[in-house]
């Protein structure tokens, strides 16, 4: 072959082994993509419930799969050809208990094999909620992202999307290097929220900046339920509004601020401030800003909702013409952690009078599992009578199980949370049933079981504040202090193992330092 024609041919099949390399996810030849994982486990645990969360309860994602979670990641979106996409595992279960041990090292056991079969990467997105408790364990977020970085390695951009819910220790904030959270409690930003870690995340591998110069860590020693919280109403909403200006600073690359979760008993369980950037001056004082504002509003948090005890709420309820009155049932409340299968209210109520009064107030119960009066549903079919035991399986501290009769009006099966659901009508009453613990948030969540809750007198659903879908449907609204192992009332719980002094717990408390801690970058050799 002719010498030229030869040094041609060999830049040529260089060119294309050139390409074939970089061209990992199948973009347009030619381009270096960074290779980037999806990981995380999310779930609220009340460590003051008896339940016990299993494996199952995660509904873990793998594969592909994990991309139908984050539709910013959709096959057509501009952020999927930005890079090399590895999903591994993500599992999100509904609050409830303590994981069990076996459950979580299963789960774990599999993220890292993938990890580990897949490397290496050049960034990982975390998604977790942050206040997973595990038997055992005191800090089972922290635990993970610290495995995940001996298999990965410390140089790998980890950035973490959290609930502000969550929890934030120092081997968390260590082993991550972009963090966030979402600034709206109900949650309507939480697609927003995992978006805004995911391009941070982006951003840094693209422009070569790369980890964050320097991390912010301020523990705020408060301790607050979600439903005193919320960002619809003041001090919540001006508090939150204060985090988007810090986070847009110069030399910031975002801001965050965690409430915490109430309802377990950790070292790790108050609030946190966190900031990160390049620019030392503003990441320190951005973080102090925001720690202090929330100190300096702590006595204005109030429920979002007129609060009373559980005969009070029914009595306003009785007497309002606005419908639907709706009543949440806060202490057993699923979405908060809370066993979902306590029958005091659902007790309570069925004894009124009112309710099997023909032309009396109607009312929608939502919700109780039952598995045996579901199987007795399922024989007997929609019109058929039943007598059957429902609740109390899980924690039957505050009331037995109860003795449910009535007429069955609908059944539905293979719904993903509760399995079979039935509705059983027991005089002006419709009390949904469940295979296994749902919450109701959605208005299709009754209309597909022939109930219309807009024309419906009372409805009580087991939640703390409402979901948007249920605040825009009230026609009146009172949140009762009901018994469960997410009880409002923190003091009566009993926290044993948090910091102390912890407002409110510690009314009196003096004011506490509220300086920043500067955490250490994860590929820094200093000792955790």
């Amino acid at each position: 072959m002719n010498p030229i024609r030869y040094t041609l041919f060999l830049l040529l099949i260089t060119l294309l082994a050139s390409c074939g390399q970089n061209n990992r996810s199948g973009n347009e030849p030619g381009t270096d993509l960074p290779r980037i994982a999806i990981a995380g486990l999310g779930i609220e645990s009340s460590t003051f419930s008896p339940a016990r969360t299993e494996e199952a309860a995660f509904h873990p994602r793998t594969g592909d799969s994990v991309f139908t979670r984050y539709p910013f990641l959709y096959t057509d979106s501009v952020n999927r050809k930005r890079a090399e996409w590895v999903p591994t595992l993500v599992g999100k279960a509904l609050p409830g208990g303590t994981v069990t041990r076996k459950a979580y090292e299963s789960l774990v056991g599999q993220t890292l094999k993938r990890l580990e079969a897949q490397k290496p990467f050049d960034g990982l997105f975390f998604d977790i909620h942050g206040a997973m408790s595990v038997e055992g364990m005191d800090d089972p977020e922290g635990d993970l992202i610290y495995r995940i970085r001996e298999v990965v390695g410390p140089e790998v951009l980890i950035s973490t999307s959290m609930d502000l819910h969550g929890n934030v220790s120092r081997r968390l904030a260590r082993h991550t290097d972009l963090i966030t959270c979402y600034r709206m409690a109900p949650h309507e930003d939480a697609l927003e929220s995992k978006k805004r870690a995911v391009e941070n995340l982006l951003d840094r591998l693209e422009s070569g900046k790369g980890k964050p110069a320097y991390k912010a860590w301020v523990p705020v020693p408060i301790l607050l339920p979600g439903e005193k919280t919320s960002t619809r109403v003041e001090p919540g909403k001006s508090l939150y509004a204060r985090v988007p200006g810090v986070a847009a600073r110069d030399g910031v690359v975002d801001a965050a601020i965690w409430i915490g979760y109430a309802w377990a008993d950790e070292p790790r369980n108050h609030a946190v401030v966190m900031v990160t950037g390049d620019d030392r001056e503003q990441v320190v004082s951005g973080a102090e800003y925001l720690a202090g504002e929330f100190w300096k509003v702590r006595d204005e948090f109030e429920f979002v909702a007129p609060t009373t005890d559980f005969e009070s709420a029914l009595q306003l309820a009785l007497s309002s013409e606005e419908q639907p009155f709706i009543i949440s049932d806060m202490g057993d409340n699923p979405t908060a952690g809370g066993a979902g299968d306590v029958t005091w209210t659902l007790t309570e109520l069925l004894k009124r009078r009112e309710f099997t009064t023909p032309g009396g107030p109607t009312l929608i119960y939502a919700s109780i599992p039952g598995p045996e009066l579901i199987r007795e549903a399922v024989r007997t079919g929609v019109g058929g009578t039943v007598s059957a035991l429902v609740g109390a399986a899980v924690d039957d501290r505050y009331a037995p199980p109860l003795l449910l009769e009535g007429t069955v009006t609908a059944l539905r099966k293979g719904d993903q949370h509760a399995g079979t659901e039935a509705v059983v009508k027991t005089g002006n009453a419709h009390v949904i049933v469940t295979e296994k613990r749902k919450p109701y948030h959605r208005e299709e969540d009754f209309t597909r079981l022939g109930l219309n809750p807009r024309e419906t007198d009372i409805v009580v659903v087991k939640i703390g504040y409402l979901v948007p879908e249920l605040y825009d449907m009230r026609g009146g609204w009172v949140m009762a202090l009901t018994p469960g192992g997410v009880d409002q009332d923190l003091a009566r719980l009993g926290h044993q193992r948090i910091i102390r002094p912890m407002f409110p717990l510690d009314a009196d408390m003096a004011d506490p330092d509220l300086s920043a801690r500067m955490i250490p970058a994860s590929d820094n050799a200093v000792p955790e």
